[in-house]
């Protein structure tokens, strides 16, 4: 979950660095350094705990020599607190090597004991500092960074992206990886590394991704890729799809404003390309073989968090059109209780980065049963898409605030995609009904600028409940995994008790929650679309205000029967039923969002959290 940036070139070494910490804090914020090889050959280091702000006011107290080598680091403490001892880099071979890492070294204690017994001592609680007094042992005896990194990696147990520099080998940077995210920047000149494309997509937009169990070699002038055995393997570039400005606020108060702001045209790039004629043909797919889709008889969706509940949203819309039972399961759970798989099973997996490892781990386990794999991603060359047999990428642009929005209703659109385009092959639709199912789609970027257009009832909404220690969400139907990512934003951003709930639950229990003042947010069906289920969820608003609950309904324009039974109606746009999570999740994520802020917290950069979970 760490973020890594390594850069060989003329350019300001501790500049590009710190730029590329700076876009990268997103992926772990509790501490922060930097290794550079200065001018004269000497490794020079700075390093921080606290936010990357720390950092740069360390480095204006105390500057180090600058040089055209280095290496940073942004740390999602997991070894060790965050301290200024744990944070990266680390150093061995008497301070003259240093390393950084992103993601778990399982066998570290064993290793930690072998090289106390030899007389190394450390300075850290992390299992890092023992990769980097290993790999300063096997330099001494090798003289060689790659090839020292070639004799490790072997004895390394768990998930690891290293890089690592050493002041002989001045102009040189090292990187192996393994379970964890790694990718090449192709400059003029100039060469960098990074956990993402974001670390270097200020200085170019030529990249590369380093496959499983590989090691890299950069310099100002070459790469050179070989896997662990030292033989040499093919890569392929790519174009970073976009620039260095999509990662910058852009005059907004924090990015998770700009990313709310920007849903409509998440969902509008992500719908690009992929109709026409009014019926869905996902290009990606078509490689895959209609043949395959169409023999398909289960669908397992895996994912976690915010993506899971994408999943859940996007089961009922695939299970109706394309007339395929749909299972959802969270990641870190599926792999480990032995599922039935078979030849016609596919597997779904829902990532944001690409580099969920128990999302990983679940695609890899499912793929060696004989399933077959489709990613829904938003990171070119990340590693879930190159494991899976297609991809389908959401386009919805960087994503930098921790708590996600914009990627969430990008998968889901990508996910509803894939559901006609199965319904196409399958025949389970007429032309004419996927023709409806498509005019809704494109008209959802327009509905959810309507919707942005509540966000001053919603903040005064959120300076009123700023002291509330608890809140409750309901929802029926596509509205239920909606009442759960709700629920989920407000954990995440507010750090108050919230709890998401299926409405026709609350009377097998959940009901003994509500007390007097308890704020409950439902999420209605339309009274049109669901003529069956608004007035059950309408009942539900009368058992729990009759318990003196404080009802903030989230309804479609017109609904007149909530409107006696909530203090607070939040009105969304019309829209068929499968297409109202699109709408109604928005106002939830402002309302978690602006009562953080009316907290006084940090919205972008919640406490405990990384936008990547690349360790399982």
């Amino acid at each position: 979950m760490c973020g890594i940036v390594g850069y060989v070139g003329s350019n300001k070494t501790v500049d590009v660095l710190m730029g590329g910490l700076r876009r990268l804090e997103y992926r772990g914020y509790d501490s922060a350094g930097i290794a550079i090889i200065d001018s004269s050959g000497v490794l020079n280091t700075a390093k921080k705990a606290g936010k990357l702000s720390a950092l740069t006011a360390e480095l204006k107290a105390h500057p180090i020599n600058d040089g055209q080598t280095g290496i940073g680091h942004t740390r999602w403490a997991t070894h060790g607190a965050p301290t200024d001892g744990n944070a990266h880099p680390h150093l061995g071979d008497n301070d003259k090597l240093a390393l950084i890492h992103n993601g778990i070294i399982e066998n570290f204690a064993p290793l930690r004991d072998e090289l106390l017994a030899e007389g190394f001592t450390f300075e850290s609680e992390t299992d890092t500092e023992v990769a980097a007094v290993l790999l300063g042992r096997e330099y001494q005896r090798v003289g060689d960074l790659a090839e020292a990194f070639r004799s490790i990696v072997a004895r390394l147990d768990g998930a690891f992206t290293l890089l690592a520099v050493h002041q002989d080998q001045p102009g040189v940077v090292v990187g192996a990886r393994r379970n964890s995210p790694l990718v090449i920047g192709l400059g003029d000149g100039e060469n960098f590394l990074g956990s993402d494309v974001a670390a270097f997509v200020e200085y170019t937009r030529r990249a590369v991704a380093i496959g499983q169990d590989q090691i890299v070699t950069i310099t100002a002038d070459a790469v050179t890729v070989t896997d662990f055995d030292g033989h040499p393997v093919e890569t392929e570039e790519f174009d970073i799809a976009w620039d260095a400005s999509a990662s910058e606020k852009g005059g907004w108060s924090s990015f998770m404003a700009k990313e709310v702001s920007e849903q409509p045209d998440a969902v509008a790039n992500t719908l690009r390309g992929r109709i026409t004629d009014g019926q869905v043909v996902v290009p990606e797919l078509t490689e895959f073989g209609d043949d395959v889709l169409a023999g398909i008889r289960r669908i397992v969706i895996v994912a976690c968090g915010t993506a899971a509940y994408a999943g859940q949203t996007a089961k009922y819309a695939i299970e109706k059109w394309a007339q395929v039972p749909v299972d959802v399961e969270l990641s870190h759970e599926f792999r480990y209780r032995d599922p039935v798989l078979t030849a016609d099973t596919l597997v779904i997996s829902i990532s944001q980065s690409g580099e969920t490892m128990d999302t990983l781990m679940a695609v890899k386990y499912a793929m060696a049963l004989g399933a077959r794999a489709i990613s829904i991603c938003n990171t070119q060359g990340a590693t879930i898409p190159r494991e899976s047999d297609a991809v389908i990428y959401t386009h919805a642009g960087p994503e930098v605030a921790v708590a996600s929005t914009k990627a969430f209703v990008a998968q889901i659109t990508a996910l509803y995609l894939f559901a006609l385009h199965l319904a196409r092959v399958r025949g389970s639709l007429t032309e004419a009904e996927q023709a409806a199912q498509v005019a809704e789609l494109q008209a959802i970027p327009e509905k959810i600028q309507a919707v942005l257009g509540v966000e001053d009832e919603v903040r005064q909404l959120a300076r009123w409940m700023s002291d509330t220690r608890a809140v409750l969400f309901l929802g029926r139907h596509v509205g239920f995994p909606i009442a759960l990512e709700g629920a989920l934003k407000l954990k995440e951003l507010a750090y108050i008790h919230a709890e998401g709930f299926a409405a026709g639950e609350l009377k097998h229990g959940p009901i003994a929650l509500i007390e007097p003042g308890q704020p409950v947010f439902v999420v209605v069906p339309s009274p049109r679309g669901s003529a069956h289920l608004h007035p059950k969820v309408v009942s539900n608003i009368q058992e729990i205000r009759a318990r003196g609950a404080r009802i903030i309904a989230i309804a479609e324009v017109g609904d007149a029967a909530v409107l006696p039974f909530a203090e607070t109606v939040i009105h969304i746009p019309l829209a068929a039923p499968l297409f109202e999570p699109l709408l109604a999740v928005v106002p939830l994520q402002m309302f978690a969002m602006e009562l953080a802020i009316a907290k006084g917290l940090d919205v972008d950069q919640p406490r405990n959290l990384a936008k990547s979970v690349t360790v399982e």
